[in-house]
């Protein structure tokens, strides 16, 4: 962990900046590089029933593009001497994000959780704890 970079995941929330900050502190500590990653869900539909007014691939350019801006707006407003990498992803959260953590070789991922109980943990799927289970480096989670 102390030689190789940071991973930190963004929806770009309020959670999010928080664990931003602690991943941060984390890399000045250490001294390490610094990934900031985002990823777009997958657009899906279907052409056949001429509801969408441009395709699913169109869609999910323009979110990334949304994205891609917003990460230039949180940077921005960063003090940090460190050189962060920005990452945008597409396809599902877990799954990229820890492809992103392996391809990289990262040694810690910092994210932030929702903190959803009972039922709504129920109804949404808990992206901090599919990360938590299937990373190879430890994983600080933060509320």
């Amino acid at each position: 962990m102390r030689t190789r970079q940071i991973l930190c995941p963004t929806d770009f929330s309020e959670t999010a900046s928080h664990a931003l900050r602690y991943a941060i502190e984390m890399a000045n500590f250490y001294h390490v590089g610094f990934r900031l990653l985002h990823v777009v869900d997958q657009a899906y539909g279907n052409e056949n029933y001429q509801i969408l007014t441009i395709t699913p691939e169109e869609l999910a350019k323009s979110m990334e593009d949304a994205a891609a801006e917003k990460m230039q707006q949180l940077l921005s407003g960063l003090e940090s001497e460190l050189t962060i990498e920005t990452v945008i992803r597409r396809g599902s959260l877990v799954e990229q994000i820890l492809e992103e953590a392996e391809e990289n070789d990262v040694g810690m991922i910092v994210m932030a959780s929702h903190g959803r109980t009972g039922f709504s943990h129920l109804l949404h799927t808990n992206i901090a704890e599919g990360v938590a289970n299937g990373a190879k480096c430890p994983v600080l989670v933060v509320k």
